[in-house]
């Protein structure tokens, strides 16, 4: 058994001086064989090699050794230079299979590609079936309670799969990604035995040292929060092969500092990748034949590219009237609107959106930009959280009731048409019924095409849990869900109706779930379109009949709606240039 060793790096957080927290830790047995086997030669060189491993480590950088490098900046891990302990062939995947769940939001889905192209990288193959797998990791999210108990729940379930593996098979390896690694730390490692890695949000580029680490039997960890990660140079590898639209991250953590959000402790500050390596990955997938790319970030439209110096004395970007920040305004750099303007660009038959925003980042140049450019969807995602200011005050969301108000109506008269979609939390800390009652009526004023609703649930390290108090029992937090989602689907159904006997254009994604006879796909709101799966006419030749494939455009006109869903016939395949005539 070897020693606990804890490394700790410093990082350049300036005043924060803050730490990194990367683990080795042996596990309590490299193997079950009572003593008296006999063990088979694959065995006695696999026990070498560990033996071997072990020594490296003990003789590689002690803790007072990270402790005098604390100030020096840390370099990305390279496989041409890789640690003391570890050498170029065991960072190597040697073909073991990877295989990879994703839980919660679409970073989480963007995390998960880039990942595997770190993996694929160094070797590992992908497989999408459980049973095979060498490696199984898992992409986590700690924003609400439920989220990580599901975690929880299917280690279990993993657990005995890796017991029932076979001696004669490769250990079977698994492994914790993204907040809930961040967040939990050595609950994870000494709670469930059989995690052999924990990868922070930040520590992509370590999974093949990490891996490494754990085929010694030990287990390893690096949840170090950066200043600077943002994966710029990372080309994240699509993960299902016949997509039709893509996530393209260009920015990583948040500053917001609402009082109820876990995000800014479990994937760090705000920084925004160079407006040029997002053109290049946007430039990639136009050139494989992606029709849609969403550009993603907690606070996507606060983007600020301060990498090209010349750009960094720019006057800052006004917020939306009535709004505030919980930090200094920040000064210089590229901006979300020349951002916008750029991607949109690339590729004028390509779909351009957006998420998450918050609603202080709306100045008139992004409104304005979303109305001119055809490409870029005529859809915002507008977080209100709550209808009652002194609620949205206790949340720390910068913004009253009436501003949030204004900034709809705003919205509204610069680009007709529009689609919105919201978040809200039932049930904050210190909810009376009145501040429930304000959500409600807010939800029926503003009629959202789409919304995202969930109970509040407490989380550790927010300010919420060190000032407030969660005094909302949860029978009534549910019972406030419950009566939001049915206002919610109520107005929706009635925004949704202005579509009947529109025409709208539709990127196919593919066959309905629900029915083999009927194609799927989404409109410019976002929202899902259900049409006849039948021969059209191709509006750029007229003399022939074709069948819509994922990826195209076609000419749909809505008969029916939902609160979820509209339904109609479909007129022709088309192009987003040519459409504009018609929609």
């Amino acid at each position: 058994m070897h020693p606990l060793q804890c490394v700790l790096q410093a990082q350049k957080w300036g005043p924060l001086a803050s730490v990194s927290w990367l683990l080795l830790r042996t596990c309590r047995a490299l193997s079950n064989l009572p003593s008296t086997a006999c063990p088979s030669p694959e065995k006695q060189q696999e026990d070498g090699v560990r033996k071997d491993f072990s020594s490296r480590l003990a003789t590689g950088p002690t803790f007072q050794h990270f402790l005098r490098s604390a100030s020096a900046p840390q370099e990305k891990p390279d496989m041409e230079d890789p640690p003391p302990y570890v050498t170029v062939e065991e960072l190597l995947g040697r073909q073991r299979k990877v295989y990879l769940e994703t839980y919660g939001c679409q970073m989480n889905v963007n995390d998960t590609e880039i990942a595997w192209s770190v993996l694929q990288k160094s070797g590992y193959l992908r497989t999408r079936n459980l049973q095979e797998a060498d490696v199984i990791l898992l992409v986590t999210c700690s924003i609400r309670e439920k989220a990580e108990q599901t975690i929880w729940n299917r280690l279990q379930q993993l657990k005995a799969l890796k017991t029932k593996r076979l001696r004669s098979r490769v250990p079977l390896r698994i492994g914790i990604l993204g907040c809930m690694a961040e967040r939990l730390k050595e609950e994870i490692l000494n709670r469930e035995k059989m995690v052999d890695i924990l990868a922070g949000p930040d520590a992509y580029r370590d999974l093949p040292r990490l891996l490494a680490v754990a085929e010694s039997g030990q287990q390893a960890a690096n949840v170090l929060l950066s200043l600077d990660e943002t994966y710029a140079d990372v080309m994240p590898v699509q993960t299902s092969p016949s997509a039709t639209s893509a996530f393209v991250s260009i920015m990583r953590g948040c500053d917001n500092m609402c009082s109820y959000c876990i995000v800014p402790f479990t994937r760090g500050r705000e920084r925004s990748r160079p407006v040029a390596s997002i053109l290049e990955e946007v430039r990639k997938l136009s050139e494989q034949g992606l029709k849609e790319v969403t550009l993603l970030g907690q606070n996507v439209n606060s983007f600020q590219d301060s990498s090209e110096v010349q750009f960094n004395n720019a006057v800052s970007t006004n917020l939306s009237r009535g709004f505030s920040t919980n930090y200094k305004p920040k000064k210089g750099g590229l901006r979300f609107t020349y951002l916008l303007d750029q991607v949109s660009r690339v590729d004028p038959e390509m779909r351009i959106r957006f998420t998450s925003p918050h609603p202080k980042d709306f100045p008139d140049e992004v409104l304005q930009l979303i109305h001119e450019r055809d490409n870029i969807c005529k859809q915002i995602h507008l977080p209100a959280q709550s209808g009652s200011s002194r609620v949205l005050e206790a949340m720390r969301r910068g913004y009253s009731r009436e501003a949030y108000v204004e900034l709809i109506h705003h919205i509204r008269e610069s680009i007709p048409g529009v689609s919105l979609s919201s978040d809200f939390i039932a049930g904050f800390c210190g909810e009376t019924e009145e501040d429930h009652l304000q959500t409600v009526s807010l939800l029926r004023e503003v009629q959202y095409n789409m919304g995202f609703l969930f109970a509040y649930s407490m989380r550790q390290k927010t300010r919420a849990y060190h000032r407030l108090k969660d005094d909302v029992p949860e029978e009534v937090k549910l019972r406030r869900l419950e009566e939001l989602i049915t206002v919610f689907r109520e107005e929706a159904t009635k925004a949704n109706m202005a579509s009947v006997g529109s025409t709208q254009l539709v990127l196919v994604e593919g066959h309905s779930k629900r029915s083999a006879t009927d194609l799927c796909g989404r409109n410019d709101g976002n929202l899902k379109v259900i049409f006849p799966d039948v021969e059209m006419e191709d509006i750029n030749n007229s003399d022939v009949r074709v069948r819509a494939q994922p990826g195209d455009y076609v000419l749909v006109k809505i008969t029916s709606t939902s609160s979820q869903t509209l339904k109609g016939h479909v007129l022709c395949r088309t192009t987003l240039k040519d459409s504009s005539a018609y929609c």
